[in-house]
């Protein structure tokens, strides 16, 4: 478990799994800016970690989430049994949870989709393991990412901004930060430049030419996620390419 997805953790994470299964062939993953960002041009940093080990690195086709639907539908599953678990005071306790939960869905629980409803576990104890993987040194660890043909500009913030007014960037996850709270504005705009303007009560952010990307009214105390009022999902196509095409 991480606080939020960050190469950093996503390799903790990989590195956990090789220690307890070995390496893998194969890494599938979406195309995340913490993950495998190659799609968009860019080396990631998990990428790397993974391709000197001879892995190779495979993601889902950019708004495709049925290549990893299989991981998406184990999530509702875990989520199920962390609502009935004690509400967790650390990452560490949370953690724990979700060990114990994988060590009953692999080892306990009968799967329905193996013969005689075998565990997983079992499974996996009968199958025969392929090789590791080996480096190749005599070649690049991957293709070199083919640069995009669009990628939104990059202006530097106006200076001399007013003392109610900041820069911010965009997160990948469509996100911003401000005096602890976490304004959600739109994923499509990450890496984006953008002004922040408080006005009383009132958080207003702009792109840097002024239109309004989103405009809150300030969180009750406690509060440290507001989200920008549109349902989650596969946005409607526009003209606009997108930065992961």
């Amino acid at each position: 478990m991480a606080w939020s997805e960050t190469a950093q953790a996503a390799i903790a994470v990989f590195d956990k799994a090789v220690a307890d299964r070995g390496v893998p062939q194969r890494l599938l993953s979406d195309n995340g800016a913490a993950l495998n960002p190659s799609r968009r041009g860019h080396l990631g940093r998990l990428v790397s970690h993974v391709g000197a080990l001879g892995v190779q690195t495979i993601t889902g086709k950019p708004y495709k989430p049925t290549t990893q639907g299989k991981n998406e539908r184990f999530h509702q599953t875990l989520f199920r049994y962390l609502d009935k678990q004690p509400l967790a005071g650390s990452l560490a306790e949370l953690q724990a949870q979700v060990d114990a939960f994988d060590h009953l869905y692999n080892t306990e629980r009968p799967h329905q989709g193996l013969p005689g409803r075998i565990t997983p576990q079992t499974a996996w104890d009968a199958t025969p393991h392929a090789d590791p993987p080996r480096p190749q040194p005599d070649r690049p660890i991957y293709p070199a990412p083919v640069p995009i043909a669009y990628r939104r500009p990059r202006t530097p913030p106006p200076p001399n901004l007013p003392a109610n007014t900041r820069a911010r960037t965009i997160s990948t996850a469509g996100t911003i930060h401000l005096d602890t709270v976490t304004y959600r504005v739109d994923a499509q705009r990450a890496f984006e430049q953008v002004l922040v303007v408080t006005v009383d009560d009132q958080v207003i952010i702009t792109d840097l030419q002024g239109e309004v990307l989103a405009e809150h009214t300030r969180p009750a105390p406690g509060i440290r996620y507001v989200g920008n009022g549109r349902p989650r999902g596969p946005r409607p196509k526009t003209d606009r390419p997108s930065p992961k095409s």
